[in-house]
């Protein structure tokens, strides 16, 4: 026991330095005298006072007899095809990172998984030894829920293969692979399969959660185009869920997040679309107004081989767009038609009619070019903060309300974003998937980005600002994909009269809710 000093030594550090797993018997703030009882049954312990944030904390921990110890780690190392990172590998550091750079959380290990063999191992290391573990795709989640402290990290990256099926129209795709990988490679087949806007974005993550994006009007969401799935249980079993097998699970997972299991592999449905014709119409920020009505009342009027969201956004200081808009705070569409390119000119035709934009940068574009459009604005490591709500109505007072704090994009990457849930998407009954919010809209959405870590504040506070205001013109609920923690009722909100059918689910696959790092649903009582 000569190894960890208590007096000098935080709770967290010890469980660093032990690599062991700690059950902490009692705590009290400093009162000048240690109060730890030392008498506890059955269990080896120590006590002492730790500076904790601040403050001086007493502590016992008792540790059993399956502890981690440097023995047990290397057991569970050589059993991996991957990689284990513990916090003293000089990879470490880049390993816990995520996409958004105001997540700094310290995992004990993190396991790369080679295979689904990998996933199995780590899945029952992390329940044998009682660790809290998250589970990491692409690591794009909002809140940075792949990732946990003082746990273990289940990394998929490794298993990023896509393979496409031309004859079947269907889309292969590893639990770790990335939008980018799925658009390259159905893409030479003349196939798309609908996702986000950012190719970066993890598969796994956008998926689980319902799946927005520029196909969402003419495909439906990501979740209606999902044919099966392979998963790891939370009892380390392997199992696929379909229409066929295990229809309950595959319910579940359409739009439940990561709360089920680890997903090692997905098959959709793809489409022929190969090149749309796309991009962003700007306007100037004194016309948003106007635009917005006249968004509103036409794109649920508009074919549903026509996509568009509308933005709030600050032009971007480089190349296409042209030096006098540079950093000028504007308003605009980006749309995507995937209909025959020969009748895209008379689609667009009233667009332009309506109102001339300051810039059109739309016309014919493959579509992995489309899906990787903003993957410069938007690199990994900014700081993100994000406020959601689905929307059914778009009214005048609703409007302007978001011209008002539309304009006062705190920083160049600020933005707001309404994507249109309408067509395919809504045709869709409430009950078939736990996305209920089939009768939306849009989904709206509040992100204050920036990459300066001083300006958390600055950006954090102009988003709740904004969504504060609007959210009394909610529908109540959020896109899943979109929010930050914010509690048992708020998720509660987003899946309506599903959450009870999920509680079931959970209960029946994971009924110790072990898998809880993400937008948590509890296990029915």
């Amino acid at each position: 026991m000569s190894a960890f000093d208590p007096k000098r030594t935080s709770p967290s550090g010890i469980v660093a330095l032990l690599v062991g797993r700690m059950r902490r018997w009692s705590s009290c703030p400093l009162s000048g005298q240690c109060c730890c009882p030392m008498q506890r049954p059955k269990a080896k312990s120590w006590a002492g006072c730790y500076p904790v944030r601040g403050q001086a904390e007493c502590a016992i921990f008792g540790y059993e007899e399956n502890m981690l110890n440097e023995t047990t780690i290397a057991t569970f190392k050589s059993s991996l095809r991957g990689e284990l990172i513990k916090q003293s590998d000089t990879r470490y550091d880049t390993a816990r990172k995520v996409y958004n750079g105001m997540i700094d959380r310290r995992p004990l290990l993190i396991a790369n998984c080679a295979d689904v063999a990998d996933v199995i191992t780590a899945v029952k290391f992390g329940r044998d030894h009682k660790l809290v573990v998250s589970i990491r795709g692409g690591g794009h989640n909002a809140a940075g829920l792949s990732v946990c402290d003082d746990g273990l990290v289940i990394d998929l990256g490794r298993i990023n293969y896509v393979h496409t099926d031309p004859k079947n129209r269907t889309v292969l795709a590893g639990g770790g692979a990335l939008w980018g990988d799925v658009d390259h490679a159905a893409h030479a087949f003349g196939l798309a399969v609908p996702a986000g806007i950012i190719s970066t974005t993890g598969v796994g993550g956008l998926t689980l959660g319902g799946g927005i994006g520029h196909l969402t009007r003419q495909c439906g969401l990501t979740v209606d185009n999902l044919l099966s799935v392979d998963m790891v249980l939370a009892d380390g079993r392997f199992v696929t869920a379909s229409a066929k097998e295990n229809p309950d699970l595959f319910w579940a997972v359409r739009g439940g997040g990561g709360n089920f299991g680890v997903v090692t592999a997905f098959l959709f449905k793809a489409h022929p679309i190969h090149t749309s014709y796309a991009g962003p119409m700007l306007w100037s920020l004194e016309d948003a107004a106007e635009i917005l009505r006249w968004y509103r009342d036409f794109i649920g009027k508009a074919p549903n081989a026509l996509n568009g969201f509308f933005a709030f956004l600050t032009v971007p200081p480089g190349a296409p767009f042209p030096t006098h808009l540079h950093n000028k705070k504007m308003c605009g569409v980006v749309w995507c038609y995937t209909g025959p390119l020969k009748n895209a000119e008379r689609v667009f035709a009233p667009i332009r009619k309506f109102k001339a934009p300051a810039l059109d940068l739309v016309g014919p574009i493959p579509h992995p070019a489309l899906q990787s459009l903003f993957d410069p604005i938007f690199p990994p490591g900014l700081q993100w903060y994000w406020k959601a709500d689905f929307v059914r109505d778009l009214s005048d007072e609703a409007i302007s309300l978001h011209v008002k704090h539309g304009a006062l994009l705190p920083t160049m990457q600020s933005t707001m974003h309404l994507y249109p849930i309408d067509g395919k998407a809504s045709m869709i009954k409430k009950t078939a998937t736990p996305w209920c919010y089939r009768d939306a809209k849009w989904a709206a959405v509040m992100v204050g980005v920036d990459p300066d870590p001083a300006n958390k504040e600055k950006i954090s506070n102009w988003a709740k600002d904004y969504w504060t205001a609007l959210h009394p013109y909610s529908a109540g609920g959020a896109y899943i994909n979109f929010m930050m923690e914010e509690g048992d009722e708020r998720i509660r909100a987003t899946y309506g009269k599903n959450y009870d059918r999920l509680a079931k689910v959970k209960k029946r696959y994971d009924p110790t809710n072990f898998f809880h790092v993400n937008q948590n649903i509890k296990p029915a009582k």
